[in-house]
């Protein structure tokens, strides 16, 4: 019966076909390139992302452990800056460590404690250089503020630049005075 019904009711004629569905436009009917051919790019490439691993913190310049950011609290000093409260603590490493820090009482919402943390680890990434001058290693943490949210990269790089500055300016002037300069 249901066969029946199909065929009396639905049509099995084809349509025809359109030779030309799609409409010209002023470069002319160019065909879409195939999955398997990547089209040709103009300007600048964009690189591949492996040459940037090795500009990453390695893990023996992290500081992971609450017992190492509670170290660095309780016997090291502290350095107030707009966007950041950095401790500091000379280790005896090879290098400098970092910790970084976004509370929710201070920053808020996930995404913006993420951003934080980013802006400052990217700061202290961007300031190997200048650490690279002091003539001791620290463990640095860098506690993240709420102003931090409102800016671009380039105001917290400059004050933590300027706070290197400021322990390598400390450093120097504690050794002239145990020297009786």
């Amino acid at each position: 019966m249901e066969s029946d019904y199909a065929e009396e009711n639905i049509s099995t004629k084809q349509s025809p076909s359109r030779e030309k569905a799609r409409i010209q436009g002023q470069d002319g009917d160019k065909e879409r390139p195939r999955r398997s051919e990547a089209p040709t790019r103009k300007g600048p490439q964009a690189s591949d992302g492996s040459a940037l691993l090795s500009f990453g913190l390695p893990k023996e310049a992290r500081l992971a452990k609450r017992a190492e950011f509670l170290r660095v609290y309780d016997k090291g000093f502290r350095i107030e800056g707009r966007f950041m409260t950095v401790f500091i603590l000379p280790n005896q490493r090879s290098l400098h460590r970092v910790g970084i820090t976004a509370t929710k009482k201070a920053i808020g919402k996930a995404h913006d404690r993420n951003r934080a943390k980013r802006l400052l680890r990217e700061s202290f990434r961007l300031s190997r250089a200048e650490l690279n001058t002091l003539e001791v290693n620290y463990d640095w943490v860098l506690n993240a503020r709420r102003s931090l949210l409102h800016t671009k990269l380039e105001k917290p790089l400059a004050e933590f630049r300027e706070i290197v500055f400021r322990v390598a300016e400390e450093r120097f002037s504690r050794q002239r005075s145990l020297k009786g300069e």
